[in-house]
């Protein structure tokens, strides 16, 4: 990546109709986030802040303005081409870890990096280093349902980082956890993402949480503050 915005928003919009009447979620957002930045979305519950994240990464469309990732301007691009640099750029977080149960935490973050063409072995190898540095080198054979609230979302956070995303987008990515839990596995999560130079955008409404990162933004009535 060179000094170039990992994303780069303009003049975003994102509208819908409810009960004959449209909605404005989000009215003209402009925001850049740079590489290895770390940026907290700070907003309450309805805010827009997931609607946000999904416009940031390219799951769905009906957006208006520009989103530019790494450089390419998504815009234009074809649902295939989309989902390729959604594949290539950006690891996700979500506040539900979204694991498959019948795979273990090892095998949960080796797939994707096999979807992404990587080798096993190699993907293995990748999958118990992010783990280890995430506290879980004894769960490694563990399924998702012998695991903690807590373990299930640092291999939610190990996945999203299999792939050596330029970005990482995580959706309250500690709001299921009690408070003694998710410090433990933020301080995590952005210490792991400092060690491999990925930008981060963390939606939250927890402004304790949102002081740990190194840039807060606000989101009010579909603008940035």
């Amino acid at each position: 990546m060179s000094d170039a915005a990992v994303i780069e928003l303009t003049d975003l919009t994102r509208s819908f109709e409810q009960g004959g009447e449209r909605i404005d979620v989000l009215r003209g957002v402009n925001l850049a986030v740079q590489p290895g930045e770390i940026v907290a979305l700070l907003g309450p519950s309805g805010s827009g802040k997931s609607t946000l994240l999904q416009a940031v990464g390219l799951l769905e469309g009906g957006f208006g303005g520009s989103i530019r990732i790494a450089g390419v301007e998504a815009g234009g691009l074809s649902s295939d081409q989309r989902t390729d640099l959604r594949r290539s750029f950006v690891g996700f977080v979500y506040q539900f870890h979204h694991l498959l149960p019948d795979f273990t935490a090892l095998e949960n973050v080796v797939l994707p990096q096999l979807v992404a063409g990587k080798a096993r072995a190699e993907a293995e190898e990748r999958a118990a280093e992010l783990l280890t540095a995430l506290g879980l080198a004894e769960r490694l054979s563990h399924r998702p349902s012998k695991l903690s609230g807590g373990e299930q979302q640092r291999v939610a956070v190990a996945r999203a980082l299999a792939n050596r995303p330029a970005l990482v987008l995580a959706d309250e990515p500690t709001g299921n956890l009690d408070e003694k839990t998710a410090d433990k596995v933020l301080a995590q999560f952005l210490d792991l993402v400092r060690t491999t130079g990925s930008a981060a955008l963390v939606a939250t409404h927890n402004e304790r949480l949102a002081a740990r990162m190194d840039r807060v933004v606000r989101l009010h009535e579909g603008r940035l503050e």
